[in-house]
């Protein structure tokens, strides 16, 4: 069985999809699935062509080839709709789907990155409509109904536009809330919706921990919290789209996931590693000391407000030119623990693990271009900092103070010296 498609990119500085290569999934006969990228011709004899994975893809001639991952190289995966959205796709289409590939073509164009996806060699124009801002409160409810399982009100409706808002909940980066891209003057924005069933206010707490991390000295995304009806929702501004008058100039962009070349898998868990991550960017970023520091930083964050869902694909490089950096920290939440003496991350940090202790933090410091005093000056700093601001930056957000109760055990935890 083979099923293929045709990848479009947005080159630097442009608006419009030019058509960048073909992929190409056969499965044979037991089951294995082996991929097949190629880049066209008249794409490679571009002068302004880019590749789309400097490392795995580079610009050539030859024909990339892979079985991990189902035959979808990771450069691509990262443009396909996360958890949130393949749940929205399969809803529509009565079940999985039948390749990788379905879900990247059944995805509308509002993907993370600079890549689009079709069945044709020349590449449509992209989609400039978007759910404006003042619709949040018809795609809450939206993001509601599909929360509460109500499939058969979802299957029984013909109505395109509501099939259309559906599809675009939660097709763009990250995680497995609900979500939408959103529109309004002159920016793209990722709203992210409470659940009726969370603990706290999701959307004013992780709102408040990308300001705390700024004042830690951190590169985090842009946020903003609108009140809808009662109901708070999280906008995050997409830093992979920058407004254009024609339109919106695109960055590439691949998931930590991609760049330390490993999956979701429990099999590939033993590559989730910070450690292996900062060496990666120390190949790939134009910066790689300020990318090494940074990332640094983002680790022992992570550590002091127990963020253990700190998985890879909550980490990305993107390019808005022709160079590579880190994004914007983005999706940093903290994760209340009964433990007192020993709190995990998702990565390794160094010599003794996933353990999120200053020891641990400082094992390996030297492969993110630190010495030991730098480093430990660094880890003293922003523990003071979290210590001393974080109950105040969440009430200055909005955090009530029942909800700042409820994660207050997050935040720098009795083990972290230990």
């Amino acid at each position: 069985m083979t099923f293929e498609a045709f990848v479009y990119l947005v080159l630097p500085s442009t608006t419009q999809f030019v058509t960048a290569g073909k992929i190409v999934l056969a499965t044979d006969a037991l089951g294995m699935t082996t991929g097949r990228f190629v880049y066209g011709r008249r794409y490679l004899a571009r002068e302004d062509a880019v590749p789309i994975d400097p490392l795995e893809l580079k610009l050539d001639t030859r024909t990339y080839e892979t079985q991990r991952m189902n035959g979808l190289f990771g450069a691509l995966r990262d443009a396909g709709p996360d958890f949130w959205g393949r749940r929205i796709i399969e809803k529509h289409a009565g079940g999985p789907m039948a390749s990788e590939l379905d879900y990247l073509l059944h995805s509308p164009d509002d993907r993370a990155g600079a890549l689009g996806f079709g069945l044709h060699a020349e590449p449509p124009a992209p989609q400039r409509q978007f759910n404006r801002t003042i619709e949040l409160a018809r795609l809450q409810s939206l993001a509601d109904q599909l929360i509460q399982d109500e499939d058969e009100s979802i299957a029984a409706t013909q109505d395109h536009e509501h099939i259309s808002a559906l599809l675009l909940l939660g097709t763009s980066m990250g995680g497995a809330r609900p979500k939408a891209v959103v529109e309004d003057e002159e920016a793209l924005w990722i709203a992210k919706f409470n659940r009726t069933d969370d603990r706290w206010n999701h959307a004013r707490v992780e709102h408040a921990m990308l300001h705390l991390a700024r004042e830690c000295g951190l590169h985090a995304a842009l946020s903003r919290v609108e009140t809808i009806a009662g109901r708070d929702v999280l906008l995050v501004k997409r830093f992979d789209r920058q407004y254009a008058s024609d339109g919106y100039h695109r960055a590439r962009m691949l998931s930590a996931l991609t760049l330390l070349r490993t999956s979701d898998s429990h099999q590939d868990r033993d590559r989730w590693s910070y450690l292996l991550l900062v060496e990666e960017l120390r190949r790939m970023c134009s910066h790689p000391k300020a990318a090494a520091h940074e990332l640094f930083r983002r680790m022992v964050f992570n550590a002091l407000i127990s963020n253990n869902d700190d998985h890879p694909r909550n980490h990305a490089v993107i390019a808005p030119g022709d160079a590579w950096q880190l994004s914007p920290a983005y999706d940093l939440t903290p994760m209340p623990q009964v433990s007192l003496e020993r709190r995990d991350l998702a990565l390794t940090v160094g010599d003794f693990g996933r353990r999120a202790s200053v020891r641990n933090l400082l094992s390996q410091c030297t492969r993110f271009l630190l010495t030991p005093d730098e480093a430990a000056r660094l880890i003293d700093d922003m523990e003071a900092c979290v210590r001393a601001r974080w109950q105040a930056v969440a009430r200055l957000q909005g955090v009530s103070d029942t909800d700042c109760r409820k994660i207050a055990t997050a935040f720098v935890y009795q083990g972290l010296r230990l």
